[in-house]
């Protein structure tokens, strides 16, 4: 954590795989601006299987669109547009995939001290429904903590 991570980022994080369900909550630091009207969400997502590796994230939320950018060992970016499917690039350890992405709901509070985002939205492979998925982040300055 440095000192110019002046928010901290809740993340909560809900995936569906069949009658499978998946939950994640992180808690980290990181930054966060509104400017000309779009919000930007950057934080670094430590891996637990290579201590000492990391994923960059930029989250920059315009209107009725998301797009997540992860940098890293693997690079992927998914763009989330509310009532549309988007074709995306995700890399894993087995190679890239072309990934299919609708967002089902966006609902943003975000504004210039922080707020909300919340996302549902479904995956597919080969127009073959892989996943769906919804996530939470709430952002708060550290000064507002108690």
């Amino acid at each position: 954590m440095t000192d110019n991570e002046k928010y901290m980022i809740s993340i909560i994080g809900e995936q569906k795989l069949d009658d499978d369900t998946d939950k994640i909550e992180v808690i980290t630091a990181g930054n966060y601006i509104l400017k000309n009207g779009h919000s930007y969400i950057g934080y670094k997502e430590y891996d637990e299987n290579a201590p000492g590796s990391y994923f960059d994230n930029l989250i920059k939320v315009d209107g009725n669109t998301v797009t997540i950018t992860r940098k890293g060992p693997m690079k992927s970016q998914l763009i989330l547009e509310k009532g549309r499917r988007h074709q995306c690039l995700y890399q894993t350890p087995a190679g890239d995939l072309m990934i299919g992405v609708f967002t089902k709901t966006l609902k943003s509070t975000l504004d210039k001290s922080g707020g909300t985002l919340e996302v549902s939205y479904t995956l597919d492979f080969n127009t073959d429904l892989v996943s769906e998925n919804r996530f939470k982040i709430t952002i708060e300055e550290k000064s507002s903590i108690q």
